[in-house]
């Protein structure tokens, strides 16, 4: 029991709970900016891009960790390359056997997760240096964290670009186009995603400024 409250423990929660808000990777440590521009055009690749991400920062930190007082430090980025490619190639594969569509749609990018500043990052400054359950909850939480902008990033320019979220006609169905509604085409260009991350690193700056200041 004990041990339970200890894997569940305040400390590690916050390790999955920080990077969901307080310490996002992408709105407050501005990293993983490329990936968000490039595959929000569509909810659903973000949908997968955040998974595949979970998956590989999770699992890599998990496995780091696990390694950490055994890799020689001059060979450490090798080393932590190694394993993120190895996870990377694994995540390909399953997404163009079960899901070949959204994987023609990522094309490249999932590729890419080898060189997401993010997965590197957190390896070098936490995994390198903690225990693997502590870690792999790091992974979970960072990996998430950009997710959630992925997906918030994703759903307005669909939305206001296509017309539709996963594909289904919403503003058709609710006759929008009929009172004279045209789709922003604007919104499915990658400046755009950028303007929407602009705007949602104005709107929690600004929130926590505020918070600060109440206090």
């Amino acid at each position: 029991m004990k041990e339970r409250e200890a894997m569940f423990s305040s400390k590690n929660l916050k390790l999955l709970t920080d990077p969901l808000g307080e310490n996002n990777p992408i709105t407050v440590q501005v990293l993983g900016i490329c990936s968000a521009l490039a595959v929000t055009a569509k909810l659903e690749p973000a949908i997968v891009m955040t998974f595949s991400v979970i998956a590989v920062t999770a699992i890599s930190n998990l496995v780091i960790a696990s390694m950490r007082n055994f890799i020689p430090p001059r060979i450490r980025i090798i080393v932590q390359l190694t394993v993120i490619a190895t996870l990377v190639i694994l995540v390909d594969q399953l997404l163009k056997a079960f899901a070949y569509d959204v994987s023609k749609q990522l094309s490249v990018f999932v590729g890419l997760i080898i060189t997401n500043c993010i997965i590197m990052g957190r390896l070098e400054a936490f995994a390198m240096f903690n225990r693997p359950w502590p870690s792999f909850l790091d992974g979970i939480g960072n990996g998430a964290g950009y997710g959630i902008i992925l997906v918030i990033v994703a759903f307005f320019r669909e939305l206001l670009g296509s017309g539709s979220i996963l594909g289904w006609p919403v503003f058709e169905k609710l006759g929008l186009y009929n009172i004279g509604y045209e789709n922003n085409g604007l919104m499915i260009l990658p400046p755009m995603a950028l303007m929407v991350i602009g705007i949602i690193i104005w709107v929690q700056r600004s929130r926590r400024r505020n918070l600060i200041e109440e206090k």
